[in-house]
Parts: structure tokens; C-alpha cells; sequence
């Protein structure tokens, strides 16, 4: 394991980059805020405005997923298809087998420019959270209660309020409503076979009247439905933790554009037409558990650099006040801030119970000498532990240093 490997399992780098997502999603929510006055004034600006505010922060995400775990999406598409993407609106029909099949959907967003503007379907509930919700809330999100008689009335005027939408926009869906599992799938057959519908080994039955709505308010403003479909190499079971602690995975994404002129309209055909869609996604993934790979040729989008560089731009951006407060707390000589400081800076795997063990006090071979003039602490015995001693070493010498700058004064009477 390399030192680079090794520092993105670290609790500190990774508690660095939780805290970089919060707090930058926290201020790119005010600064959502702050666009509300514009709304009624300059709506199309506004939400322009938005969409670079949204970027900023999902593209954190996407930062993540390809410059911190170096997964990077290999993309399976007819190359007459090819120059269609990003270029026009767009319903994107994703499976949802995986736990990151979101962050590959928004790498797909990424590489062709409209992931600031991508939309999705999501619960009600979530709008009300900071940071992700009310990101999604300025960015029109449809948000649905998942009860189609209260639904569908909010369901269709959010659609409709995308039709004069300043930007190209891809409007993501999970037709099946939840992630895959046995249990989901077990149950899924079995409506299957209740109502006559051929059965799916990889995939739950599509939910198709979301998709019937979705089509029918957004015809002549979508061109075209971009069907999905995401599988990992090796039989590789990826999670968001494994992204986080740096861990490389190999998605394969196959994509194939239906002009959305060949989607019925009428509701009962547009309903076999989707569940004919997923018996053919089905059947891709039948294939790719066989042979390890998607049919048609691999396209290489080019991988840009602003979602390194504005997640860069974040993380100096808000570690800068910390380690400015870091010094401030070391140089005020504090025992209590001092002591708060070594335990944050020693919290983390280096301190967990296995590194804990044979780790008695003992004497410190590096422990500093004792200063003169201060007496030791009540029921100290000039023992040090062994965990986290560099930490105290480095505290240590920038208190040394500030008392030779600034030497005590000689206690006196006070007048």
C-alpha cells in the first residue's frame, strides 16, 4: 500500500472532506438564498445562477468518485448517438442495482456538461434537508410524496415548469422506484406473474406511470430517452464508503438513444413499450455476466478539470480558517484548548482499540524535557502514551517557542 492509499483511509483526510461537502453546501445554500429576490425579476438568470451553484456542489461528488478513488466510468454507446449527448434535453432510464449507481449517473452528466442542470425524482422529504435538499429545491427538483392521488398535481406542474428551461437539462429516473435486493426482487416476481408479465433476473419491475406522466409533459422539449445500463467489472459490489476510503472501481456503462417520437403516447402501450425496455436491459445484463462486457464500441469522453479544481478551490478555501484557528488555540497557552486540540488531531484510526493495544504508559524514548519552574500536575508521573506523542511534541515546541517571544512576567502584587 503506497503512502497515498494510505492517507485516504485515514479518519483526518476523510473527516476533511465530510466537513469540506457541509460547509461548502451550507454557503452555496445561501448564496441560493440570496437568488430568491432575483426570481420574480430575472427568472431564467436566476435560474442560470443556480445551476453554477449546483454544480459546485455535486461536482464534489463526481471529484470524489474520479480524483479521490480514480473509479473511472467506461462508457459502451453507438458513436451516431454520441454527438447527440449534451447537446439536447434528454430522460435518462438508469437501473438501480448499486450503492453509487447515482455518483456514475452524475459522472455520465458530467462528462457532457449538464450536470449542474441534470434533474431527478426524489422524496418529498428530502427538500427539507440543508445542503443536498435545498440545493435540489432551487434546482426544481420534482419531489414526490410517493401517493400518486396526492402526487400528481405537483408531479406535473414541476414538469411543466422545465419546458422553458434556460439550460440543456437530462432528467434522471429509476423506473423501479427502489434499489435492488433479493427480497425487493422476490416480490417484484411475483406481481410479475400475477400479472402475466414476463419475469426479470436483474432488475425489479419499472413503475411505469411516473414514466408515462414524465414523457407525456415533456414531449417538444425532450428529444430523446438515453436508456442506462450500469454493471461493475469482477463482480465488484462497490459502496460509498469504499469511494470515500479511495477504493478504485471499474463501472461499465452502456447507453443507448430512443428518440422519444417511438415512445407511445397512449398509456397502456407506453406501459409495454417500458416494460419491453427493461426485458432488453435485462438481457444486456444477462449477456455482460457472461462475457464481462456490453455490446457496441467504447467511447472515451474527455475527463475536464473543474470538478478537481472547485473541489480544491473548497477544501483550501475552509481548511484555511481552521489551521489559522489551530495555531491561534496552540499559541494561546490554554491547557483546555490545548488539550482539545491533541485529542481532535489524535482522534481516528491511529487511536482505536486495535492500535490501543500493548500500548501501556511507558516512557516516551522522544518525550520532551521537563520544564523548569512549572510543577508537575496532580498525580502525574512523567509517563507519556505512546499514541498520538508526535502530536504532543509538535504543541510542545510551538509553546516553547511563544514563551521565548513572549516571556512571562514576574508575578507581582496587582495595584
Amino acid at each position: 500500500m503506497g503512502l497515498v492509499q494510505w492517507l485516504k483511509g485515514q479518519f483526518l483526510c476523510q473527516l476533511i472532506i465530510c466537513y469540506g461537502f457541509l460547509v461548502s453546501g451550507l454557503l452555496v445554500n445561501l448564496l441560493q438564498i440570496c437568488t430568491l429576490p432575483l426570481w420574480p425579476i430575472n427568472k431564467q438568470l436566476a435560474r442560470r445562477i443556480n445551476c453554477k451553484l449546483g454544480y459546485s456542489l455535486t461536482s464534489q461528488s463526481v471529484a470524489l468518485l474520479e480524483w479521490w478513488s480514480g473509479t473511472e466510468v467506461t462508457f459502451y454507446t453507438d458513436p451516431a448517438d454520441y454527438q447527440f449527448y449534451g447537446k439536447e434535453n434528454a430522460i435518462i432510464v438508469l437501473n438501480h442495482n448499486f450503492e453509487i449507481d447515482f455518483l456514475c449517473g452524475w459522472a455520465f452528466c458530467d462528462r457532457f456538461g449538464v450536470l449542474g442542470a441534470s434533474k431527478c425524482l426524489a422524496k418529498k422529504e428530502l427538500s427539507y434537508l440543508p445542503v443536498i435538499g435545498w440545493m435540489w429545491y432551487f434546482l426544481e427538483m420534482v419531489f414526490i410524496k410517493r401517493k400518486w392521488e396526492e402526487d400528481k398535481r405537483s408531479f406535473v406542474q414541476s414538469l411543466q415548469n422545465l419546458r422553458d428551461y434556460p439550460e440543456n437539462f437530462w432528467f434522471l429516473l429509476h423506473c423501479e422506484g427502489t434499489r435492488f435486493t433479493e427480497e425487493k426482487h422476490q416480490i417484484s416476481m411475483e406481481v410479475a406473474e400475477k400479472k402475466g408479465l414476463p419475469k426479470l433476473k436483474h432488475h425489479l419491475l419499472p413503475r411505469t406511470k411516473g414514466f408515462w406522466v414524465a414523457v407525456q409533459n415533456l414531449r417538444g422539449t425532450v428529444a430523446a430517452v438515453y436508456c442506462c445500463t450500469l454493471n461493475f467489472r469482477n463482480n465488484e459490489t462497490p459502496t460509498l464508503l469504499g469511494v470515500i476510503n479511495g477504493k478504485k472501481y471499474h463501472p461499465d456503462l452502456y447507453i443507448r438513444r430512443i428518440p422519444l417520437e417511438s415512445v407511445p403516447e397512449d398509456e397502456a402501450e407506453c406501459s409495454s413499450w417500458l416494460h419491453k425496455l427493461y426485458q432488453e436491459k435485462d438481457q444486456f445484463q444477462e449477456d455482460y455476466s457472461h462475457t464481462g462486457y456490453f455490446p457496441g464500441p467504447i467511447v472515451t469522453p474527455l475527463r475536464g478539470p473543474w470538478a478537481l479544481i472547485n473541489w480544491i478551490g473548497w477544501t483550501c478555501l475552509l481548511l484555511y480558517p481552521l489551521y489559522l484557528l489551530l495555531v491561534q488555540l496552540v499559541l494561546s497557552g490554554s491547557i483546555l484548548t490545548i488539550l482539545a486540540t491533541v485529542a481532535f488531531c489524535s482522534a481516528g484510526p491511529g487511536t482505536g482499540p486495535r492500535r490501543q493495544v500493548g500500548t501501556r504508559g511507558g516512557p516516551c524514548p522522544t518525550a520532551p524535557p521537563k520544564r523548569p519552574g512549572l510543577p508537575p500536575a496532580p498525580g502525574h508521573r512523567g509517563r507519556y502514551r505512546r499514541t498520538g506523542g508526535g502530536t504532543v511534541l509538535i504543541i510542545y515546541h510551538l509553546v516553547e517557542r511563544r514563551d521565548q517571544a513572549f516571556p512571562p512576567r514576574a508575578p507581582g502584587k496587582v495595584t
